[in-house]
């Protein structure tokens, strides 16, 4: 059940307990006042169940202001639930008629909120917020120029892309420490089906504390030769086949229901990583297809990035494109990719969204293939970066043409440097530097979330600046009026200039 949201609340209409009223230069009421809430309803509610029993569901304002409040604010989801509490700015952004010092909901409705907004639509979200801003934004420079303008049918803009990897909060894994908590976990599901068939059975033999003893042996050792490491890993391989043929003959005397849905799940990523890792280790090799890093996240895969930081990352691989300072994410992966594939697509939906195609586009030298450099050259778009091939030799007749590409390549590598310092703003500033949720498509949803919200941080900070510029206008054609005020010439003297 769904009790559709009312209209936008005056500030005036917004009770205080103490009296008096919300100001409207406040961020969180500019903020509110740009989202379109109502538009996002329809979506919204299509993620909601039909049972029609239960108390009603939140509103679409609730939920995706309590989203944004906790990713701009950077904190968990009890605390932003005491924030929420607290401060009746934030009350007001999520909708409430008035200040109240209960809680608005409780912190695990974070969980719901999550599922109810999948990626796909926190996309479409995205570039409606967008297209709002870039209309704002459009009517402000039209203002200023005083004239209407002509259609522009020929390319226009700068699109630049690039890839990122966004890391999971994971352990670092290694092969032994994901072979050991996998055991672990088997031990654990041993004893839960044994507790469940009954006296007068015998146990399986686990050597739990043989293996533990084994493990660290390895474990806390500073330097551990390659024989060393391959003995111990032997020896798990050989405590968890064990422990697998035990829960097999032990599901075949009770039922796998006596186990909860985390422990059938892990189970089954027990099962697939001991699979794994005996390949690997009857074939030396340290690769496989789908290779699980996590128990808990089977979802995550390593990401060969070749950073001087960090040479290999876990968890979800992001394509974005940036236009005008606003981010979009158009591809969200767990498995590794070539990004120079999605150049075209990327196009198409620069194409799609703004009508007419870049004039250029920015992006490594990754992209710069010859597919990507044909229909570039199809639609009159010019890539960034140096020509295929050996440099040309410098002669007196393109000495000129040289150096003119030289800078213009100098300067697409300044233009590409925004997308750069959007992932750091990501990183640093909001929850891209590691991501707390688990599940595949809540991770997804909160990777959605942040670049929805510095979009909004984005469009925000361009409204106060034009304030802000309007502002000084104003106050320097009053002080400049005052000038000539005072200092203007005599009528005679004005005649006789005349």
């Amino acid at each position: 059940m769904y009790k559709h949201s009312e209209k936008q609340l005056k500030l005036v209409e917004f009770q205080l307990p103490f009296g008096g009223e919300l100001l409207a230069s406040n961020r969180w009421v500019r903020l509110a006042q740009l989202i379109p809430w109502h538009e996002f309803e329809k979506q919204y509610c299509s993620n909601l169940s039909n049972s029609g029993q239960g108390p009603p569901a939140f509103s679409v304002r609730m939920a995706l202001a309590a989203l944004i409040i906790k990713e701009r604010l950077g904190v968990t989801d009890e605390e932003c639930v005491e924030q929420i509490r607290e401060n009746p700015y934030l009350q007001y952004f999520c909708g409430l008629k008035a200040f109240t010092t209960k809680r608005p909901f409780h912190p695990t409705m974070f969980v719901h909120f999550r599922k109810r907004f999948p990626a796909d639509v926190l996309a479409r979200m995205n570039e409606v917020i967008v297209a709002k801003a870039a209309e704002s934004h459009r009517k402000d420079n039209d203002d200023n120029d005083h004239g209407g303008g002509t259609a522009n049918t020929s390319n226009k803009g700068k699109l630049v892309l690039d890839a990122t990897c966004v890391p999971a909060d994971i352990t670092y894994p290694t092969d032994l420490k994901l072979l050991n908590t996998a055991r672990e976990k088997s031990e654990q599901i041993i004893d839960v089906l044994h507790a469940n068939r009954g006296r007068g059975h015998k146990k399986p033999r686990t050597y739990r504390i043989r293996a533990r003893k084994h493990y660290l042996e390895v474990a806390k050792s500073k330097q551990a030769g390659g024989n060393k490491l391959r003995k111990a890993l032997r020896r798990q391989l050989g405590y968890l086949r064990r422990n697998l043929a035990g829960i097999d003959k032990l599901s075949q005397q009770t039922e796998l229901s006596a186990l909860s849905q985390k422990q059938y799940r892990d189970l089954l990523v027990s099962a697939e990583l001991y699979r794994q890792q005996k390949s690997m280790y009857d074939h030396r090799s340290h690769r496989i297809s789908d290779r699980i890093v996590s128990i808990s996240q089977p979802h995550v895969r390593p990401i060969k990035r070749g950073k001087a930081g960090s040479d290999t990352e876990f968890g979800a691989k992001l394509s974005v494109s940036l236009v005008e300072g606003y981010a979009f994410v158009d591809r969200t992966s767990w498995d590794n990719f070539n990004e120079c594939l999605d150049l075209q697509g990327q196009v198409k939906a620069y194409k799609r969204r703004s009508g007419i195609y870049p004039e250029s586009v920015h992006a490594d030298r990754i992209y710069r293939t010859r597919d990507n450099l044909r229909y570039c050259k199809k639609h009159n778009i010019r890539l960034s970066g140096p020509r295929l091939g050996r440099p040309p030799k410098v002669t007196p007749e393109n000495a000129a043409r040289l150096q003119a590409e030289k800078i213009q390549a100098y300067q697409d590598e300044l233009d590409r440097i925004p997308i750069e310092g959007k992932f750091g703003q990501g990183k640093r500033r909001f929850g891209l530097g590691r991501l707390m949720t688990k599940l595949a498509s809540t991770s997804e949803t909160s990777i959605m979330l942040c670049f929805l919200v510095m979009n909004l941080e984005k469009w925000l900070t361009a409204i106060f600046l034009c304030l802000f510029f309007k502002e000084q206008k104003l106050f320097l054609g009053s002080y400049l009026r005052n000038i000539y005020f005072k200092c203007r010439p005599t009528r005679k003297l004005s005649a006789s200039l005349g």
